[in-house]
C-alpha cells in the first residue's frame, strides 16, 4: 500500500514536520514495494518474508530514533505516524524496555512461536554461542538481536 494511501486512511492532514520525513518514508515505502514483488523461486518458505521484516523493522527503528533518540520530530508527528501505521507501536513499546533495546521483531519474544515454550535463538547472546556457526532465526532472518 501507498503512502499516500495511508495518509488518506487516516484522513487527518500530516502535522508540521512532516515535509522532513516524508522523502525518507517514500524510500521505504519503494524498497517495501520492491521486496513484496521479489522473486521468490529457490528461497525456503520461511526466508520469503525476511526482507519485508527487515524494511518493516527499519522505518519504525527510523521514526523511534527521531523522535526518541535524535527528538527532532515533535510529539504529534508521532503519534500521527504510528496513527497511520508508519511505525509499529508495540514494536517500539519492546524497545523502551531494558534488554529489548535492539529487537529485530515481536515473533521473537512470543515463546507460542517456538517449539520449546522458550525465545527465538537470535535472543541469546552471542557469547554463550558457537563462533564457528551461522544462526538465522526462522521468523525474521536476525542473526542476534540480544547484544
Amino acid at each position: 500500500m501507498s503512502l499516500a494511501t495511508k495518509l488518506r486512511r487516516v484522513r487527518k492532514s500530516p502535522p508540521e514536520g512532516w515535509d522532513l520525513i516524508e522523502p525518507t518514508l517514500e524510500q521505504f515505502e519503494a524498497k517495501m514495494r520492491e521486496a513484496e514483488t521479489e522473486p521468490h523461486e529457490g528461497k525456503r518458505k520461511t526466508e520469503i518474508n525476511w526482507p519485508i521484516f527487515r524494511i518493516h523493522h527499519q522505518r519504525s527503528r527510523y521514526i523511534y530514533d527521531l523522535y526518541y533518540k535524535q527528538e527532532t520530530i515533535s510529539r504529534e508527528l508521532y503519534d500521527f505516524c504510528l496513527l497511520a501505521k508508519l511505525a509499529d507501536a508495540n514494536l517500539i513499546a519492546k524497545w523502551k524496555k531494558q534488554g529489548y533495546e535492539n529487537l529485530c521483531c515481536l515473533r521473537c519474544v512470543q515463546t507460542r512461536d517456538s517449539n520449546f515454550g522458550t525465545n527465538c535463538v537470535c535472543r541469546v547472546p552471542k557469547s554463550k554461542l558457537d563462533a564457528e556457526k551461522v544462526i538465522e532465526c526462522i521468523h525474521c532472518g536476525c542473526r542476534g538481536c540480544s547484544g
